[in-house]
């Protein structure tokens, strides 16, 4: 497990969800993803939440994605809150703030949100729920969901704000990534439909525009720390379910994946 005591204060942090991405899917594209899995494959993890705004709030709270056996020795939180009178691991990071993002932000880091999907848009009240945490948040139309070059443009925007960041200031980066939500079956030609196969299309889009980014935070001259995961996967039509926020395998399990840029 990673020591996330030598990891905060010493690190440019940056999260990345690929929204409404399936472990399968994941899976079938390793060989495909030089950049999320060239240095390791996918970890099997189940969400906490069966989709995106109860996934984030979890996660923002320091709950990740737990590690998909009975074993709840392997079950070792990253991130944990203080004075919970519960034990914890050395190598967990606790924090003293209602959330991960706003521990980060006292220990000195800038917290950046770039949205993705409609819970990040702040068009109202609950969609600017998630951003709120952040000290700086951003979305537009081009990073949604029915923008086929919707990392691209992430990215552009995220490299922006690289550029105007001092590299002694510690940063805590969040991606929220809408191209693997649907619809993505234009990421296939002809296709009508979302399935399996346009997840892993979007998916090999995906990588292809994160490695741009991975390169510009390599290149502020940083250590950084890369979490990957999916916030929850989703049905195409397994069992009789489609879509997601319902009790299944194919939602219920995500793949996951932290690194050293």
């Amino acid at each position: 497990m990673t020591d996330m005591n030598t990891i905060v204060g010493t690190h440019d942090i940056l999260m990345i969800t690929l929204d409404t991405l399936r472990f399968d899917a994941a899976v079938l594209e390793e060989a495909n993803c030089p950049n999320l899995c060239g240095s390791g494959p996918w970890e099997k993890r189940h969400t906490p939440g069966s989709f995106t705004y109860a996934a984030h709030h979890a996660f923002f709270g320091g709950f990740l994605p737990t590690p998909a056996t009975t074993d709840k020795s392997e079950h070792i939180r990253l991130f944990h809150s203080k004075n919970t009178g519960m034990k914890t691991h050395p190598h967990t990071w606790l924090f003293d703030t209602p959330d991960i993002v706003a521990g980060l932000a006292a220990e000195g880091y800038r917290t950046v949100c770039i949205g993705g999907v409609i819970f990040f848009t702040k068009k109202n009240p609950l969609a600017r729920a998630l951003p709120a945490y952040f000290q700086h948040s951003y979305w537009r139309m081009t990073f949604g969901v029915t923008n086929p070059r919707s990392t691209e443009h992430q990215v552009n925007h995220a490299l922006k704000l690289l550029e105007n960041t001092a590299p002694d200031q510690r940063l805590f980066m969040f991606l929220n990534v809408s191209a693997i939500h649907g619809p993505n079956h234009y990421f296939v030609p002809g296709a009508r439909h979302d399935s399996v196969d346009s997840q892993c299309a979007a998916l090999r889009y995906v990588d292809g525009e994160l490695g741009r980014l991975f390169h510009a935070f390599r290149a502020r001259g940083n250590p950084v720390f890369c979490l990957a995961f999916s916030d929850h996967g989703t049905a195409y039509g397994e069992d009789g379910y489609q879509g997601h926020r319902l009790a299944h395998e194919t939602v219920w399990n995500v793949p996951y994946r932290e690194f050293i840029l």
